[in-house]
């Protein structure tokens, strides 16, 4: 039991360092054209380490770099842009592009989605299938990489178990946070992203703290009705995401439909690992006593994060 409680404690430790560098993972670009074909492009936003050192564009084959002068001629800024280095410091890099007549465009590089295609002006004229499959695969590594959002719906497991009402409470959640996200991304409903994330930190707390509580709570009783309303909050935090990574002009349905069918696949691969290791291990005494620290594991990492997110909304 005591190197039980001690694997936890490491569990704890390595989630908790895993999660400060997701947090910085996330690198800016920002290309502006000066005059007609020529751009001046930047690193605007890096976290705790200069982005020049770990990636590297790689510019359409009519563009000619010259320090930060990016000469492209009559063609404009037309080809295929990639960055090397994405996955391994920075998880994501967000190219924003802006143009002489005042649009502008913004595209998220990903392990998933390495490159881009541009066309040479504002015009987004990617097809239907190739922004649904962008924005599907990015749905899933957002869910896949947000740990919160996991342990959240590791927690409602916890909760719940293996049984009918899982289908249910899933399914409030998947309901709750769809419909935010759409809301928020569409621009009908807006909240200040700290308050947010403080907030989904919490809600992790109370769910485990509620999975550990042996006496009928309304948590217990009705998991779908606080699944629900905790999903409603992270959907706002998915519309964040979102908005990060920006929505096309052309196509925005289908992108906003596509990105949350990726987070959908990506939180039921979880669950679908979840179950495969209950099924795997239930029987074995071990696993049933790993239950209790595991949750406290949880809710020690979202106070952790409640913390931190609460003192930077009161800094």
């Amino acid at each position: 039991m005591r190197a039980l409680h001690v694997l936890m404690l490491a569990l704890l430790s390595l989630v908790a360092s895993a999660v400060s560098a997701h947090e910085l993972s996330m690198a800016e670009m920002e290309i502006r054209e000066t005059t007609p074909g020529e751009f001046l492009w930047q690193w605007t936003a890096s976290g705790d380490k200069a982005a020049a050192v770990a990636l590297t564009p790689i510019w359409p084959d009519s563009c000619v770099a010259d320090m930060n002068m990016l000469r492209c001629g009559e063609q404009g800024l037309f080809g295929t842009l990639k960055v090397d280095g994405v996955g391994a410091r920075y998880s994501a890099a967000i190219v924003k592009i802006f143009w002489l007549d005042g649009q502008s465009r913004v595209f998220t590089l990903t392990t998933g989605q390495p490159e881009v295609h541009l066309y040479g002006s504002a015009e987004d004229t990617r097809g239907m299938g190739e922004i649904a499959r962008a924005y599907a695969i990015l749905g899933v590594e957002h869910i896949l990489g947000g740990f919160d959002h996991l342990l959240f719906v590791l927690s409602l497991l916890f909760l719940v178990s293996f049984n009918k009402r899982l289908v249910l409470t899933i399914s409030a959640f998947t309901l709750a946070h769809s419909l935010t996200l759409a809301l928020s991304a569409l621009g009908w409903l807006t909240l200040r992203s700290p308050p947010v994330e403080a907030t989904i930190a919490l809600s992790i707390m109370l769910v485990a703290g509620e999975a550990l509580n042996k006496e009928q709570t309304l948590s217990r009783r009705w998991p779908a009705l606080v699944a629900f309303l905790f999903g409603l909050i992270h959907g706002l935090g998915f519309a964040g995401a979102l908005a990060d990574i920006g929505l096309p002009q052309k196509h925005l349905f289908v992108a906003l439909l596509t990105f949350n069918v990726g987070v959908e696949v990506g939180q039921l691969l979880v669950v679908v690992l979840a179950y495969g290791l209950y099924r795997a291990f239930a029987a074995r005494p071990q696993f049933l006593l790993a239950r209790t620290p595991a949750l406290y594991a949880i809710g020690g990492i979202a106070a952790y994060w409640s913390i931190g997110r609460v003192v930077s909304i009161l800094a």
